[in-house]
């Protein structure tokens, strides 16, 4: 059944079919047995699990047969794409076959000189869900670190990568959700170059923590110069969006709770003021968490949030922005009817980065439903010049011509203090059909991105930032089959917009496999 248009009654309908069937087969004994996570399955329930988007909520319900895992596909993927442009592979290790080469969702962060860039990542490798690759030529070349640098240390790895370089403290920290701090918090590494890192602290002890974002105040004049702040969703608090922060990388703060876990409201991404921008309020960096009040899931309407700190992370306040929107939802995540996909296999509610620019001025953009009625699915931006009090009306942002087959979503954002923006999403230019299956081929898309000179106040054309690519497959049984990535975080870094992106060049035995790409865009 199509999962648009008029039918859409029926994803509000799926989600409470799909928690009483839940709550029945938990009820049985058989599913009361141990996963390899250190879950049993009668937790699902209680520890929300269907609402988390992390690699252990995502494997203990493959193995509660819950949802299904990646499953070797039929037949052979076209084998004949675009030819390549200037786009590095940073997810560079080989793969024997492609249920070990599941390579996604990411973080991108660069040296104030732009020489030296650390892109983290979710790779499933054996044991851990951790991938880390480091650029020391500006992002000419890439190499992955191996053996995987966090997938010790800090116990089980389960990806959600972080990764900033803080200039106070010349030193790079980067982190994942792991098994030793808490049970199931946020643990961190250190590197002064890069390349070799060090297991540090915990930036948070949580037994059920989820989808983690992090931000650093590089800028020297700010009263909270060098302060790093992370922001998550804690299932132990009814997946309350969270942050914490720390000085020293060493000791951080207790979670300051954003919501009160009514609604539920995702943590989507955390940013703030770039290095050279005049503060436009307060003696301090402005900090900015973007969330997301996703209704009842599935193809319910979704609601934007941005929530403002002014003095370094204690206190906080937040406004909505613009009205409720319709979501992306070519179907339902299989087995977890609480996730809506974009056709063939991935999951994606519509979520966004923030970008803070000069002046006040912060950006934001999202996906949802298309502007027209067959339109599955389009860019959204929406822009504040007062820092983040009021916000104007969201606009279409991607250019192309509105179609029923001619999905655009999962932006990213990134500006700098010259006010110079760059947003970049997938779109499916070229698609002739819904992408109901992944060997379709006219499910391929692109990596594009638009940039504003003057802050937001107008962008330019389109720009191809990678050719077309090969929609990639999911056959990795450790990860759940509705699957590639949830988000892929830019940054600004030294006159270049580093971008980053879940790539399917890569064909390994027939089948094209799930890459992080990057890209450095100039800035206008």
């Amino acid at each position: 059944m199509k999962m648009h248009g008029g039918s859409r009654n029926f994803c509000y309908l799926a989600i409470p079919i799909l928690l009483l069937v839940a709550s029945v087969v938990l009820s049985t004994p058989a599913l009361a047995q141990m996963t390899s996570t250190g879950l049993d399955c009668s937790q699902i329930g209680p520890m929300q699990l269907l609402k988390q988007d992390n690699m252990r909520a995502g494997q203990t319900l493959v193995e509660c047969g819950v949802v299904p895992g990646g499953q070797p596909a039929n037949g052979k993927k076209d084998e004949t794409p675009e030819a390549a442009a200037p786009n590095i592979r940073v997810s560079n290790r080989s793969c024997t076959n492609a249920q070990n080469c599941t390579k996604s969702e990411n973080m991108v962060w660069g040296s104030p000189d732009g020489q030296t860039i650390v892109v983290n990542y979710n790779d499933h490798n054996g044991s851990s869900y951790s991938g880390t690759s480091y650029s020391q030529d500006g992002g000419t070349t890439f190499t992955e670190i191996s053996p995987a640098p966090f997938a010790s240390g800090h116990g089980s790895n389960y990806g959600d990568p972080i990764v900033v370089f803080n200039a106070k403290l010349s030193k790079w920290f980067a982190g994942d959700l792991v098994t030793s701090c808490g049970g199931f918090g946020i643990g961190l590494w250190t590197s002064t170059d890069g390349k070799t890192w060090t297991a540090g602290a915990c930036a948070h002890n949580g037994t059920s923590d989820d989808r983690e974002s992090m931000w650093v105040d590089n800028e020297p004049t700010s009263g909270t110069y060098g302060r790093m702040y992370i922001s998550w969703g804690d299932y132990a608090a009814g997946g309350d969006t969270s942050v914490v922060y720390s000085d020293n990388g060493t000791t951080w703060s207790s979670p300051v709770r954003l919501n009160n876990g009514s609604p539920f409201i995702r943590n989507v991404q955390i940013t703030g003021s770039p290095v050279g921008a005049t503060r436009y309020e307060g003696a301090n960096s402005t900090v900015f968490v973007a969330g997301m009040d996703e209704g009842s899931g599935g193809c319910s309407t979704r609601q934007n949030l941005m929530y403002k700190s002014l003095d370094g992370g204690v206190t906080w306040t937040h406004t909505t922005l613009g009205p409720r929107f319709n979501a992306i939802c070519d179907a339902l995540c299989s087995g977890n009817s609480y996730f809506a996909q974009v056709n063939p296999i991935i999951r994606h509610m519509g979520w966004g980065e923030p970008a803070v620019g000069p002046n006040g001025v912060v950006h934001y953009v999202y996906a949802g439903k298309g502007a027209s009625k067959n339109d599955p699915g389009d860019i959204y931006y929406v822009r504040s010049t007062d820092n983040g009090a009021t916000w104007s009306t969201p606009v279409k942002f991607n250019l192309s011509k509105e179609n029923q087959f001619k999905t655009q979503w999962m932006p990213s954002l990134s500006a700098d203090a010259s006010g110079r923006v760059t947003a970049s999403w997938y779109d499916r230019k070229k698609s002739t059909s819904k992408c109901n299956v992944a060997t379709d081929k006219a499910c391929s898309y692109k990596r594009i991105a638009r940039q504003s000179s003057d802050n937001g106040v107008t962008f330019g054309a389109e720009i191809a930032v990678s050719p077309l690519i090969n929609q990639p497959q999911q056959q990795d049984p450790g990860v759940v089959g509705c699957y590639a990535g949830d988000y892929d975080y830019d940054t600004a870094i030294n006159g270049n917009a580093l971008i980053t992106w879940t790539d399917g060049r890569r064909n390994v035995g027939g089948i094209h496999v799930q890459d992080v790409d990057f890209a450095a865009l100039p800035l206008p």
